[in-house]
Parts: structure tokens; C-alpha cells; sequence
């Protein structure tokens, strides 16, 4: 795929022009977690990426199931497809990743932002994780930069750096798709927050401006919906062009400083994800659950007055 970079004066943000490639894109939704993942296929061939795949928790039972993780295995089977990539937007605070049964069941890379490492730091302190766990990303396959690219059999997927909601935030676009995870919701219910630790109000400001310099046709794939109030059904697609205009927290027109009060004072009356004490041990290593104590049990930590 052939795109330029160039710089948009206003915003002094780079835009991408891309050779608009139309992947097909299939999403998954889990209700419990309203998580959205998704299979992103090469229409001309038999290649796709797994993008925010979820691992099935009962936090009660401390009971791990792949339900959901199996109706992508199923599609992907269904359609005969080869999966080349397994990606994250970010480490997730509201759902356990599913990446090592999808790599054990069809191989790929799995992929995440660079800034891995910085949410690695802080939360492998938070929960007293030990030098045993490593703290540079090793435990993905790739670390993306901006501006780095990937493919999808004949498609280049391109990355931009989102960060804001959590350091290590990334949108994918490839072809006239992006897919920006938790740094965008429906036009209708707004942003993402920007509360937890190494997230900014701010840097999530100008991380959108980068989204919004997308050509206005490109469909942006959300990562979560919650049906803002009046809406009845689930939503996981917009475009450029409708956030441009109608997203309430970041519509053309508010100010930088405006959006960081906004989203500074309605951070403050946020609770935390039910799972987000889960999620982010599990997440921060890739998937991967923390490694079993000398009776061979595996326990997740609940650091106290933490967050």
C-alpha cells in the first residue's frame, strides 16, 4: 500500500493519506465486559488480525472460560482463515485478554504499544510483581512506534500512538478501518476516561486530533459501548466524520482546555472496572495468567487503597 504523511498546519498533528483499502472487518461483542473484538480479514486473501480479544473471567468464582475467545476460533475456522497478527490497543482494565489461547490455537504475533513498558513499571509495582516479571515488553512480539507498519496479506496497517486513557494506546488504521480501542466511544456517549495511572487528560486531547485528521470516510471500530442514555442497541462503528460533528465530549469547536475540564471533573465521579484489579496482571503480561506459587495454584493480588 502507498500513503504520504503530511502536516496539517491547524492541529500540527500528522494526517494520513491512505490508498483506501476496504478490509472486511467482523465483530465480536461481549455483553458482560461490553467489549468489542474483532476478526479484520484481507479481502484478497486468506490473511486476517485478531484485534482485543477477550478471555471470559468470573471474578466471584475466580473461574477462567474461553466462550468468547471460541466464537472468533469458530468464525476464523469457518472462513479458513490464517492468522497473522493478535493485537492490543492497550493494556485493559475491564476484560482479561484472550491472546495466548488464540496464539496456542493459531499461531501470530501479538502486538502492543511501546509504551507497554511504562504501564508495566508502574502496575508490576503496584502489585508487587517481583523481578521474575519483566518490565521491557518481551512478552509480546512486537512493540509498536508510531508510524510503524504492519500487513494483513496485501494490507498495511499503520499505527498511531493514542496514549491518554492509559500510556500505551494505540489505533490501528488499515485501509479506510481504524480501530482506536478505548480512546473514542459512540459520538453519543463521548471519550475514555483518563483517571487511571499514567493516563491524561490532555495527551488524550491531541492523541483524538490525530484520529479526527483521519480522512472523514475512515470507520473507526470502537473497543466498548455502554448505550449512552435513549439509545437501545449496542453500537461499534462510527466514522471521522460523525465524531467531527457530534461527539459531545470533542465535537469540532471544543477547546483543549475545555475538554480537560470536562474530563478531569467527570473522571472524579467515576468508580473503578469491576475487573480492573484482574485485568491489568493478566494484561500487562500478555495475556498470560501470573505464574503458579510452590502449591501450584495461580492467585491474583488485590492491592489495597491502590486506586
Amino acid at each position: 500500500m502507498i500513503y504520504t504523511v503530511f502536516h496539517n498546519q491547524k492541529i500540527k498533528l500528522p494526517i494520513l493519506v491512505i490508498a483506501m483499502q476496504r478490509p472486511i472487518v467482523t465483530h465480536f461483542f461481549d455483553e458482560p465486559t461490553n467489549t468489542f473484538s474483532y476478526v479484520v480479514q484481507d479481502p484478497g486473501s486468506r490473511a486476517c488480525a485478531i484485534i482485543d480479544s477477550v478471555l471470559d473471567f468470573d471474578y466471584a468464582a475466580g473461574q477462567t472460560d474461553v466462550r468468547s475467545a471460541d466464537n472468533i476460533i469458530a468464525f476464523i475456522r469457518e472462513h479458513d482463515l490464517d492468522v497473522v497478527w493478535i493485537l492490543e490497543t492497550h493494556v485493559h482494565a475491564d476484560h482479561l485478554s484472550a491472546a495466548p489461547y488464540l496464539h496456542d490455537q493459531f499461531g501470530g504475533k501479538t502486538g502492543i504499544g511501546a509504551n507497554i513498558v511504562k504501564v508495566q513499571e508502574i502496575f508490576g509495582n503496584a502489585f508487587n510483581a517481583g523481578s521474575e516479571f519483566a518490565r521491557d515488553g518481551s512478552q509480546f512480539d512486537a512493540l509498536f512506534e508510531e508510524g510503524d507498519t504492519f500487513t494483513i496479506g496485501q494490507l498495511q496497517g499503520n499505527v498511531l500512538q493514542t496514549p491518554g486513557h492509559t500510556p500505551a494506546c494505540l489505533t490501528y488504521v488499515v485501509g479506510d478501518a481504524a480501530f482506536v480501542g478505548d480512546t473514542l466511544f459512540m459520538p453519543d456517549y463521548g471519550t475514555a476516561r483518563c483517571d487511571f495511572p499514567g493516563g491524561d487528560a490532555r495527551t488524550l486531547y491531541h492523541s483524538i486530533q490525530k484520529v479526527l485528521a483521519l480522512p472523514e470516510q475512515t470507520r473507526l471500530f470502537l473497543c466498548h459501548d455502554y448505550k449512552a442514555p435513549g439509545r437501545d442497541n449496542f453500537e461499534h462503528e462510527s466514522s471521522v466524520a460523525e465524531q467531527r460533528s457530534e461527539n459531545v465530549h470533542v465535537h469540532k469547536g471544543i477547546s483543549e482546555d475545555e475538554f480537560v475540564k470536562m474530563r478531569t471533573e467527570r473522571d472524579a465521579t467515576l468508580g473503578m472496572p469491576k475487573l480492573i484489579i484482574p485485568s491489568v496482571q493478566v494484561n500487562m503480561r500478555a495475556g498470560e495468567l501470573p505464574p503458579a506459587e510452590e502449591n501450584g495454584t495461580v492467585y491474583l493480588k488485590v492491592p489495597i487503597n491502590f486506586f
